[in-house]
C-alpha cells in the first residue's frame, strides 16, 4: 500500500531516520547521515496551486524522482514550494539595497519547510536571446580556450581579451563581433509608386499620421505628396540616409533621421528574439543577414585569426564539433596552461558524455532547444566544487533518444555522489528506475490531484496500485496491421545543417515517426523541408509567450466567443466582458490581484479588495448568462464549460481542449502556472482547428505521464483516421511502436549523423534493423534475440 503522508494535526513523523526515512538502496554510494535530524527536507502543509496540505520527508543527498500525471502538482511541490522557498530565503540574506535589484519572490503557501539547502534550478528555459551568447561563452569553454591561445598561440597577439569577440580588442571592426551584417530590402520597406501621404512606408510604426511619419512628412526636405520614384537624387539621399540632424518643424525642434538610418537604429539594434511578434515578422521579411565579409562570420579581427596552435586558429576550434575539438586538444600541451587545459578537456568531455558532442562552441545559445539548454547548464554544475546543495531538474530527458538517457542517468548519479540532493521531475521509466526515492502525486490532475499517492522505493511503487505504478511496465505493442499510404510528400536533396543531401518520401494518410539520436538531423529534415507547403501545420517546441493576464480562454480565442455570448444575452457590448478592457476592475486593472511595491523590500501580491479577485466591475458582474456571471464562467474547468456551452464555437474550442486531455484546466488559469505538458497540449488543441491535411508535431509527449501517452496516441489515431497525415518527431518508444511508418536518422549525431539509416514499418525495424533505434525498440517490445 502507498505510504500515507503526514496530515495536519497528526504527530510529526519521527526524527529517527530509521523510522521515517526509506532504507538505503542496494549499491547506493552516498549514505544518508541524518543522526542529527537534518537528513531530510521536511515539507509540512504545502498548498501551492492545487497541492492539498501535502506533508512529506525527502531524504537529503539522495536522488528523488517525482512522478504523476500532468497537472498533478509535481512542479508546484518541487519548483513552486521547495526550490522557491530556498531561493527566497537566500535572497533575504542580502541587504535591502541588494534585494531591490533582485527579482521579487513571494512566500510559497506552506506551513513549514525545514532543513532546506541552497537550491539550484536547472530548468528548460532557453539560454537567453542575446546574439553574442554562444555555447562556448555560456559554458566558459570559450573563455578557457582564449586563455590557452593567449599563452600557446603563435604569433603572440595579446592577452585573452584579444581573442574575445565581445571586446574591442578582439572583435571584427566591421560587424562588431556579431559575425553577420544586415541588408534591408527597400521593396519590403516601402512602395516607390506611392507618396508619403499615400502610405509609401511599410515599416511598423511609420503609418500615416504616426509620430515617425510626421517627422518624415513635415521635415521640409521633400514634398510628402510626391511619389518616391519621382524624388531627386538629393531628396532620395535625405529621405533614406541623412544622419541625425536638428530641424525646426513649426514651433518644435526635432531630430530628423533618414528612413534607413532610423530603421537600423530602432529595429536592427535590438535582438530579434526579444522583439514583439509583428516587429520580428517585419525584420524576417525585410532584412537579410549575411556573413560578414571581413571576418567570414568568425566575429574576430585579423590579429586574433592570425594566431594558431598546431596550424588551427581559435575560430576554427570554435567551429569544430565538440567531440572533434576534444580530440584536437588531447594533442595540445603546454606547462603554462596545463591546469586550464585539463579543465577545458574535462568540460568538453562532459558535454560529449551528455550527448551534446555534436554541438560546436560557436553555436548560438538562443538556437538550443529546451532540452539542450538544460543539459548545457547541467554540465556547468558537474565541475563545481560546491557540495551539499539541492539540484532541481525538470524532465532532463526531454529531447533524448533512449540511447542517450543512460548517459543522462549517469550524470544525475554523479551529482548525487558528490554529496548533493537531486530532485527530478520526470516521466521516463528509465529515470524512475535509478531513483533512491520516489514521490508519486495525483491521483488525477488539477482539482483531482495535489495529493501524495506514494512515497518510497521504486520496487514499492510497482506494487502500489497507483496509476504510475501500473504503467511503469506498460508497453505499447506493434500494430498488427499498418495503414496504407495515400500518397507521399517528397523531400529531395536536403542539406540543412548536418544533413547529407538527404532524399526521402514521407507517406501521406498515415502516422509517421521521425526518430534518431540527438543531433542526428531530425528537426533539420522535417522543419527545414515541410513547413510552408500547402496544408502543412507545424506545432513546434517554441514556448507560449504571455503575461499573467494570459490564460487558456484568451490564448485559444475562446474568450471572444464567451464575450459575444454574454453581450448578446444582455444586450450590451461584448468588450465589457474582457478583463483587459472597460469592464475590468479599476483597482486591480482586471488582474484580480494588487501588487504592492515595498520599495527596497520584496513586493507583495494580495487579492484585490474591491473586486475580491473576480477581476470585473460590479456592473459587469451583474450581467449573467444562464445564471452565471463572467467571473464564474472563467472559474469553470474546461469540462464544466464544455457542458455549459452545449453548442456553437465555444463548444467546439472546448471540445478540442477535452480531446487533448485538458478537461481539468480552469478557463481563467494564468498560462504562467501551466506545466510544460499542459502548454504543449494547449498548442496542439489550437492547431487542431487548422483543418490541415498534414500535422507536424515536435515531441508531443513532452511532459506527458505514461498514462497520458496512451491518450495522445488515441488522438493521433483520430487525426489520421479523419483523413489527415501526422508526422511526429519523437524519441518515445511507445510512439515509435504505434507508428505506421518510421524514418530513422543517424547513425550518430552531428557530422556522424545526417543520413536516413532506415525507412519502413516498426515491425521491419525490429526484425531487421541494426541502428541504435532498432536495438532499443527491439528491447522495448520484448523482441530481443
Amino acid at each position: 500500500m502507498p505510504s500515507a503522508p503526514a496530515e495536519p494535526g497528526l504527530p510529526v513523523p519521527s526524527e529517527d531516520p530509521e523510522a521515517s526515512g526509506p532504507a538505503p538502496r542496494s549499491g547506493a554510494s552516498v549514505p544518508v547521515h541524518p543522526a542529527d535530524g537534518h537528513g531530510f527536507i521536511r515539507v509540512r502543509g504545502a498548498r501551492e496551486n492545487n497541492l492539498r496540505d501535502v506533508s512529506l520527508d525527502l531524504p537529503k543527498r539522495r536522488l528523488t524522482v517525482f512522478t504523476g500525471v500532468s497537472g498533478s502538482g509535481k512542479s508546484s511541490l518541487v519548483f513552486g514550494t521547495i526550490a522557491a522557498e530556498s531561493q527566497r530565503l537566500i535572497n533575504e540574506t542580502y541587504t535591502a539595497f541588494i534585494q531591490s535589484f533582485m527579482p521579487s519572490l513571494g512566500r510559497p503557501d506552506v506551513d513549514g519547510l525545514h532543513n532546506l539547502s541552497a537550491a539550484i534550478v536547472v530548468d528548460q528555459e532557453r539560454m537567453g536571446a542575446n546574439s553574442r551568447s554562444t555555447v562556448g561563452t555560456a559554458t566558459d569553454a570559450y573563455t578557457m580556450l582564449r586563455i590557452v591561445f593567449s599563452r600557446l598561440g603563435t604569433p603572440y597577439v595579446g592577452p585573452s581579451t584579444a581573442f574575445s569577440f565581445n571586446t574591442p580588442d578582439g572583435m571584427c571592426p566591421d560587424c562588431e563581433g556579431v559575425g553577420e551584417v544586415s541588408d534591408i530590402d527597400l521593396d519590403e520597406l516601402l512602395d516607390r509608386s506611392l507618396s508619403l501621404n499615400e502610405g509609401a512606408v511599410r515599416a511598423p510604426g511609420f503609418s500615416v499620421g504616426s509620430w515617425y511619419w510626421q517627422v518624415l512628412a513635415e521635415s521640409g526636405l521633400y514634398d510628402p505628396d510626391t511619389r518616391l520614384e519621382d524624388f531627386t537624387e538629393t531628396e532620395w539621399e535625405d529621405f533614406l540616409h541623412k544622419p541625425a540632424t536638428k530641424l525646426k518643424i513649426g514651433s518644435h525642434n526635432i531630430t530628423y533621421e533618414g528612413l534607413l538610418t532610423k530603421v537600423q537604429r530602432v529595429y536592427l539594434s535590438k535582438d530579434r528574439d526579444s522583439m514583439q511578434s509583428h516587429l520580428r515578422a517585419f525584420v524576417d521579411r525585410a532584412v537579410k543577414f549575411t556573413a560578414c565579409r571581413a571576418c567570414g562570420g568568425t566575429r574576430l579581427n585579423a590579429a586574433a585569426l592570425s594566431s594558431r596552435i598546431g596550424g588551427v586558429n581559435i575560430a576554427a576550434c570554435s567551429a569544430m564539433q565538440i567531440s572533434d575539438l576534444t580530440a584536437f586538444l588531447r594533442g595540445v600541451d603546454g606547462p603554462s596552461v596545463a591546469p586550464m587545459l585539463a579543465s577545458l578537456r574535462h568540460l568538453l568531455e562532459s558535454l560529449v558524455e551528455i550527448g551534446l558532442g555534436y554541438l560546436s562552441l560557436d553555436r548560438a545559445s538562443a538556437s538550443l532547444s529546451g532540452g539542450e539548454a538544460q543539459r548545457v547548464k547541467m554540465v556547468r554544475h558537474l565541475g563545481s566544487s560546491i557540495t551539499d546543495v539541492t539540484y532541481v531538474f525538470d524532465e532532463p530527458t526531454i529531447g533524448l533518444h533512449p540511447h542517450d538517457i543512460q548517459r543522462m542517468n549517469g550524470l544525475l548519479l554523479r551529482l548525487r555522489d558528490k554529496g548533493n540532493t537531486v530532485l527530478v521531475v520526470e516521466h521516463k521509466p528509465e529515470v524512475v528506475a535509478i531513483a533512491d526515492h520516489v514521490v508519486d502525486l495525483g491521483p488525477g490532475a488539477g482539482s483531482e490531484g495535489g495529493r501524495i499517492c506514494y512515497t518510497g522505493e521504486v520496487a514499492g511503487l510497482r506494487r502500489s496500485g497507483t496509476l504510475t505504478g501500473e504503467h511503469l511496465g506498460h508497453r505499447v505493442r506493434l500494430r498488427e496491421e499498418v495503414r496504407k499510404p495515400t500518397g507521399q510528400l517528397s523531400i529531395e536533396g536536403a542539406s540543412l545543417h548536418n544533413l547529407k543531401n538527404v532524399s526521402v518520401d514521407v507517406p501521406l494518410g498515415v502516422l509517421t515517426v521521425v526518430t534518431g539520436v540527438a543531433g542526428s538531423g531530425k528537426s533539420s529534415l522535417i522543419h527545414g523541408s515541410l513547413p510552408g507547403r500547402d496544408g502543412v501545420v507545424v506545432a513546434d517546441q517554441s514556448a507560449i509567450r504571455g503575461s499573467r493576464r494570459s490564460n487558456p480562454a484568451t490564448y485559444t480565442g475562446l474568450l471572444n466567443h464567451i464575450r459575444t455570448a454574454f453581450g448578446k444575452a444582455n444586450g450590451v457590448k461584448p468588450a465589457l466582458f474582457s478583463a483587459n478592457s472597460e469592464g475590468a476592475c479599476p483597482k486591480c486593472n482586471g488582474i484580480g490581484l494588487v501588487y504592492t511595491d515595498l520599495a527596497m523590500m520584496a513586493g507583495v501580491a494580495s487579492v484585490c479588495e474591491q473586486c475580491e479577485g473576480r477581476r470585473f466591475t460590479p456592473e459587469v458582474l451583474g450581467y449573467t448568462l444562464r445564471g452565471r456571471n463572467i467571473s464564474e464562467v472563467l472559474g469553470m474547468s474546461v469540462a464544466e464549460a464544455h457542458d455549459f456551452f452545449p453548442s456553437g464555437q465555444a463548444h467546439t474550442v472546448l471540445g478540442r481542449l477535452m480531446d487533448v486531455g485538458l478537461g481539468y484546466l480552469h478557463l481563467g488559469q494564468p498560462l504562467t502556472t501551466l506545466s510544460g505538458g499542459e502548454r504543449q497540449r494547449v498548442k496542439l488543441a489550437i492547431h487542431m482547428a487548422s483543418r490541415a491535411a498534414t500535422y507536424v508535431l515536435d515531441e508531443p509527449t513532452t511532459g506527458l505521464h505514461l498514462a497520458d501517452v496512451d491518450q495522445l496516441l488515441a488522438l493521433l489515431d483520430r487525426l489520421v483516421d479523419a483523413g489527415n497525415t501526422v508526422v511526429v518527431i519523437e524519441h518515445h518508444q511507445a510512439v515509435m511502436a504505434h507508428a505506421d511508418w518510421l524514418i530513422d536518422l543517424g547513425p550518430g549525431g552531428g557530422h556522424d549523423g545526417g543520413e536516413v539509416v532506415f525507412t519502413g514499418t516498426p515491425a521491419e525495424l525490429v526484425a531487421h534493423g541494426d541502428t541504435l533505434t532498432a536495438r532499443h525498440l527491439r528491447s522495448y517490445v520484448g523482441a530481443d534475440a
